[in-house]
């Protein structure tokens, strides 16, 4: 089966912690800190690979990890960064966060390389800690944690124009005629598995791009039949082809098969059906009889606004109306391709406000210690010894509700806060 769907997980890495460390040498007693810092965490990107066209290889490989940054070490060595991990996807590839559905990053267009996920930073070793009170400080500031998400990922075909229809009215017949494509193409239903594409050059004429969408069947919007596994690819067309049997070669009407087919892609995304549309009734090498049932087809649908052209993929009849006349209504239309718009941000998802911190009174330290991912995020960034830094973590600690905490525990004036090896007199 088609590979057009798949859900994986990735990971940033994580930053490297700083080292704690004094210098050691000799006629040096009492050397100051000289902790390296740590190492950045890899990134996560994807990128476009135009030898890939479906997602077959994510099926067998489902967790992605970048590396972790390296420790800082003795005499202020620095650890290695992690390396970054580039995952490689198919032009067209839909990225989205897996639990709520949104996009995040459609590959497609100019957009050939994505950065997802960044690495933690590396932390801070105690070289940048000394102060003029505090010459040998015993601490150092750990790597920031990595990030990750679950995400799903969708191949949504970029093509101008999506051939849809029932089982065996010819859409492959068709494509193989007006294209360089070469469909499988056999006498029973569901020959297609795969959404086909290919392209028609036309004289004096820009030319496109064809996408066979796999027989759909009434209930496909539902997960009825295999229609359903391809109607996301329809979603980038700009025009929609219905293939009809007008000769009815197995009893099937054709004017209710449109309206069948319709029905199901509303069903699956409206705006769909918002889109221009041509009717190609095939088969007329095949009409006996006095009826004729092309111009019953016409009379349901052209005063609607669609056209319709009878046309004989296997004799080529009327094929060049109808391919001109796509060719004139794309013209008319905005060239670029369908995006899909970013909906899920993660850098604002992994964003300081939305990680925890705890309020606690240690009663062997006779403090009160406030820690967790958010603080020390904020730390890291923060000039304490600046007069605006200092006002910043003022405004911090009250806007984020910390001092309220704080009161609500007791403290009183003069009473220790503690974060990460920094010490604060509290004075309100």
């Amino acid at each position: 089966m088609f590979a057009d769907r798949a859900k994986i997980y990735v990971k940033s890495g994580k930053g490297g912690d700083g080292h704690v460390s004094f210098r050691r040498e000799k006629y040096v007693p009492n050397g100051g800190p000289d902790g390296g810092d740590g190492g950045k965490g890899g990134d996560v990107y994807f990128e476009v690979d135009e030898g890939l066209n479906t997602l077959t290889d994510f099926r067998h490989i489902r967790k992605y990890c970048a590396g972790n940054g390296e420790n800082g070490g003795k005499r202020n060595c620095a650890g290695k960064n992690g390396e970054d991990i580039v995952i490689k996807v198919p032009a067209g590839t839909v990225i989205k966060e897996a639990e709520s559905g949104q996009v995040i990053t459609d590959m497609s267009g100019d957009n050939r390389r994505f950065l997802l996920l960044n690495g933690g930073k590396g932390g801070n070793g105690n070289q940048h800690y000394a102060t003029s009170t505090m010459q040998a400080p015993r601490y150092a500031q750990p790597g920031q944690p990595a990030q990750e998400l679950e995400l799903l990922l969708e191949l949504k075909v970029i093509a101008d124009v999506g051939l849809v229809g029932f089982p065996n009215v010819g859409k492959s017949t068709f494509l193989s005629m007006v294209t360089n494509a070469r469909p499988k193409i056999a006498n029973y239903h569901f020959t297609t598995l795969n959404p086909n594409l290919g392209v028609v050059d036309l004289e004096d004429a820009k030319g496109f791009v064809i996408a066979d969408i796999p027989g759909l069947i009434e209930g496909a919007s539902e997960g009825v039949g295999l229609g359903h596994e391809f109607l996301r690819h329809i979603e980038r067309t700009k025009l929609i082809v219905h293939i009809v049997d007008a000769a009815s070669t197995e009893g099937r009407d054709p004017i209710e098969d449109i309206y069948a087919i319709n029905k199901e892609l509303e069903a699956y995304n409206a705006e769909i059906t918002l889109r221009p549309q041509i009717i190609a009734a095939n088969k007329i090498d095949m009409i006996y009889g006095e009826d004729d049932p092309v111009a019953k087809i016409r009379e349901e649908f052209e005063p609607k606004g669609v056209p319709v052209y009878a046309i004989s993929a296997i004799s080529g009849q009327g094929l060049r109306e109808l391919l001109y006349d796509i060719n004139n209504q794309l013209e008319k239309m905005d060239s670029k391709p369908v995006i899909f718009e970013q909906e899920f941000f993660p850098e604002y998802h992994f964003d300081v406000e939305s990680e925890p911190f705890t309020v606690v009174y240690d009663e062997g330290e006779d403090a009160y210690v406030v820690e967790g991912p958010r603080i020390e995020k904020m730390l890291s960034y923060t000039n304490l010894e600046s007069e605006k830094g200092f006002k910043f973590f003022q405004d911090f600690l009250k806007n984020n509700g910390i001092l309220e905490q704080l009161e609500k525990l007791g403290i009183g004036e003069g009473d220790t806060v503690r974060m990460y090896g920094l010490s604060f007199d509290y004075y309100k």
